[in-house]
């Protein structure tokens, strides 16, 4: 696949899952290849950890999450995010074509090449919402431009699920990443002061790199990112 100067379009349903599955990944090519990469993130990420949405609860705390979002862009090298309110972990409770019109609404702005976006067997239900969203925004009519379409995983949601359900993470396309790659992934993820996590937990600085080094192991290179390719039109 031919990557350099392409245009990539991310689009994942909560802050940190932009760089999570595939930020050594965007590093990389927008790094090595003159990629020129978007962030689209839907939903605000945090309000379900109470009992009851409360957008004026937790107003200090979303301010501090939307600039996370910056500082987390920058050590990737996203050049632009989108950034949207959707309710965390309640995409079951919105009209998919909500989501679908925003996926459709940056797909026309930004005329990507590739968008990657969440694998559609995620515990998060967010996550799969996403997908399905991406899937239908994208529909292969006449016309229609976007012809690579990949899906990444999510550590802390994708190996989550249970191993019975009948959509599990099989991944068939690999990117390899350098050490400075997955450096900035870790240092991304870092900025999110409500998402990192200490060590075992697959957030964690330690974990992250663990990863791409399993990644790595699987195709002969030190460290790497998994992915599914959903479609590609040559």
């Amino acid at each position: 696949m031919e990557w350099t100067n392409k245009k990539i379009l991310v689009v994942v349903a909560h802050p940190d899952d932009e760089l999570l599955g595939l930020g050594a990944t965007i590093h990389r090519l927008v790094r090595q290849q003159g990629c020129t990469a978007r962030a689209v993130i839907l939903g605000e990420g945090i309000t379900s950890r109470a009992a009851v949405r409360d957008l004026e609860q937790w107003a200090a705390e979303l301010r501090v999450h939307r600039g996370n979002i910056g500082r987390a862009a920058e050590a990737i090298g996203y050049a632009s995010t989108g950034i949207y309110d959707f309710a965390d972990n309640r995409f079951d409770s919105v009209d998919l074509l909500d989501l679908v019109k925003v996926v459709e609404q940056e797909k026309e702005a930004f005329q990507p090449d590739i968008i990657f976006t969440h694998h559609g067997g995620d515990t998060n239900i967010d996550h799969r919402r996403t997908f399905e969203a991406v899937i239908t925004g994208t529909r292969p009519l006449p016309g229609e431009p976007m012809r690579t379409i990949i899906a990444c995983e999510t550590p802390s949601s994708t190996e989550w699920q249970a191993a019975n359900y009948p959509n599990p993470f099989l991944p068939n396309f690999f990117l390899a990443v350098a050490e400075e790659d997955v450096a900035a992934k870790i240092a991304g993820m870092e900025a999110y002061e409500f998402e990192k996590r200490a060590y075992p937990h697959p957030r964690s600085p330690e974990a992250l790199r663990i990863q791409a080094q399993r990644w790595g192991v699987v195709i002969g290179q030190p460290f790497a990112e998994a992915f599914m390719l959903i479609r590609h039109i040559g």
